[in-house]
């Protein structure tokens, strides 16, 4: 199991698609959307969401939905 500062550096580094992957694709309970780490987690994919609306786009696209 990964320590919380190690789930947020892979948050911080992750692509746009893995963020994406992860948050569509992840079982119900998945401590990436909970307490503290939830909280970074919706922050850096809404960042990176509003920088580049057309990567989004893309990327979701790639994931097939």
């Amino acid at each position: 199991m990964m320590t919380p500062a190690a789930m947020k550096a892979w948050i911080d580094q992750a692509t746009t698609e893995q963020l994406l992957r992860k948050w569509r694709f992840a079982s119900a309970g998945d401590p990436f959307f909970q307490g503290e780490i939830g909280k970074h987690f919706s922050l850096v994919i809404g960042a990176r969401r509003n920088a580049d609306p057309e990567e989004w786009t893309r990327a979701s696209k790639r994931i097939g939905w």
